[in-house]
């Protein structure tokens, strides 16, 4: 092959290769409303009892572990009639 077409043809693939690369795509459907409601989740309502172990446990200053093992036992007691459980901080 010569040069003039070794050169022809790097021009020709070239133009093949940019041409794919420079294709428009479709544009993605529009969403309706209906689609977008259903899409969102709403956010999770939290009980009275959660709210409040939550308020318990920031006025302790329980982070981590502590809190969630202290919130789970509050929520359990007061969900079962008892009174919330006594402030007792273990660290």
């Amino acid at each position: 092959m010569t040069l003039a077409s070794r050169l022809a043809v790097v021009a020709i693939a070239s133009l093949f290769a940019t041409a794919t690369a420079f294709a428009q795509t479709a544009a993605p459907a529009a969403k309706t409303d209906a689609a977008t409601t259903t899409d969102k989740k709403a956010p999770k309502e939290h009980s009275a009892e959660s709210l409040e172990c939550s308020k318990q446990a920031d006025a302790k200053g329980l982070h981590g572990k502590e809190r969630k093992k202290f919130r789970s036992d509050c929520i359990k007691t007061a969900k079962g009639g008892m009174a919330a459980p006594a402030a007792a901080d273990k660290k």
